[in-house]
């Protein structure tokens, strides 16, 4: 006897019966079959042992594929850490990229100021400019003389680009920037300055005018000193920073009240004043005088030491006490972190250089500086006065000059 299954087929239109004991499909619709066997009006065929419908049958039909393929992708691809880590790579490579293409954008961009790069735009009377050389304080010097200097003599000042790289990274300064294939347009004269204030810098002669030396001197813009200040304002990320590494320090415990800043210069000036100006820099027995008159008469003052040289710092002065903090990271080619740490204290101790001039200049307070650190007969005398770098209320301790007498 033949027995009828109803089977249904993926994709399939309609149902078809298989009779058992017969070999080719009979449709549903096929009157020999019983009535009885004819689903209701409306509704959907089913397979036997399921009441899913095609429709049905082909979504479980996908669901199954998708699981395999799922299953699949489980197996062939990456673990999940292993994702993780090139995703890391990934990222790391795009900030290594960005970081090296922002260090090639001129500083003109990051720290814009007004650039002159036509003729037209300039004064017809003349103008004036300086020579851009030496690191960060010879930098300064030459820009506080350059703006002192124009004002005095009734023209308008523009930097070279260089000092806008040095300059702008650190302070808010205003003078705009001369381009360089502008400034080779005009016919400059070349008018040499010494290290100090002279009658005759009231009148420059000349119209367009290019001032040239190290000028690095008080005497030449000291009556503009708020001003100055104001030009060498810096950047408030620069002070907040160097204020949040102060406010973390301690002496004994305790927040002090008085930040003592220490600025020691080493470097080139280890061979240079002995051999070729007859010269010595700071020794171990100046910072321990300078420290103990600091200790003599603030209350738990704290010293905040920055250096070219941070190792023989940590070698030679004492901080038995707790109160010194070597704090510089001795950047000569980025001296904005140290700077600006400096300017934030309260007082100076400096060695030599213009570095250490300037960071007492601005920081204001109580200054001790190296006095007498050459022989009389040094011909640094010739392009130095110490007189026109140290302001009168500084403190001078002489400098132990018997190393030079022992030879």
């Amino acid at each position: 006897m033949a027995t009828a299954h109803l089977v249904s087929y993926p994709g399939a239109e309609r149902t078809v019966i298989m009779i058992r004991g017969t070999s080719s499909p009979v449709s549903r619709k096929d009157p020999s079959l019983p009535a009885c066997q004819e689903p209701p009006p409306g509704s959907l065929p089913f397979t036997v042992g399921d009441t899913a419908s095609p429709q049905g049958a082909s979504e479980a039909a996908w669901h199954r594929r998708l699981k395999a393929a799922i299953s699949r992708c489980w197996v062939t691809c990456p673990s999940f850490s292993i994702v993780c880590f090139l995703l890391t790579i990934f990222l790391a490579s795009i900030l290594f990229y960005s970081y090296q293409r922002l260090a090639q954008v001129p500083t003109s961009l990051l720290y814009p100021a007004p650039v002159v790069l036509s003729p037209n735009d300039l004064a017809q009377d003349g103008m004036f400019t300086i020579n851009s050389i030496g690191r960060l304080g010879n930098q300064m010097g030459e820009y506080a003389t350059l703006y002192a200097l124009a004002k005095m003599n009734g023209r308008p000042a523009f930097i070279p680009p260089q000092m806008h790289d040095w300059l702008a990274p650190l302070f808010r300064i205003s003078l705009p920037i001369l381009h360089g294939t502008t400034a080779s347009l005009f016919p400059w004269s070349n008018y040499k300055l010494n290290d100090w204030m002279e009658e005759q810098y009231r009148h420059i002669p000349g119209q367009y005018v290019r001032l040239t030396g190290y000028p690095c001197s008080w005497t030449f813009y000291h009556h503009l000193r708020q001003e100055i200040l104001h030009e060498f304002t810096l950047h408030d990320h620069l002070r907040e920073e160097a204020q949040r590494l102060l406010r973390g320090l301690m002496v004994n415990g305790s927040q002090p009240s008085t930040f003592v800043g220490v600025h020691v210069r080493r470097g080139d000036y280890v061979y240079l004043m002995p051999k070729v100006w007859r010269g010595v820099v700071a020794d171990r027995g100046y910072l321990q005088q300078a420290l103990a008159w600091f200790r003599t008469h603030h209350s738990s003052p704290l010293f905040v030491v920055t250096s070219n040289d941070m190792a023989w710092c940590r070698d030679n002065i004492d901080a038995s006490r707790g109160d010194v903090v070597f704090a510089g990271n001795g950047l000569e080619g980025s001296p904005s972190k140290d700077f600006a740490l400096l300017m934030q204290c309260n007082h100076t101790i400096m060695t030599v250089g213009t570095f250490g001039v300037w960071a007492g200049y601005l920081t204001g307070g109580q200054t001790i500086y190296l006095a007498n650190y050459t022989l009389p007969d040094s011909p640094f005398l010739s392009i130095f006065k110490p007189e026109a770098t140290f302001l009168p209320e500084w403190i001078g301790i002489p400098a132990d000059l018997s190393p030079l007498l022992k030879h």
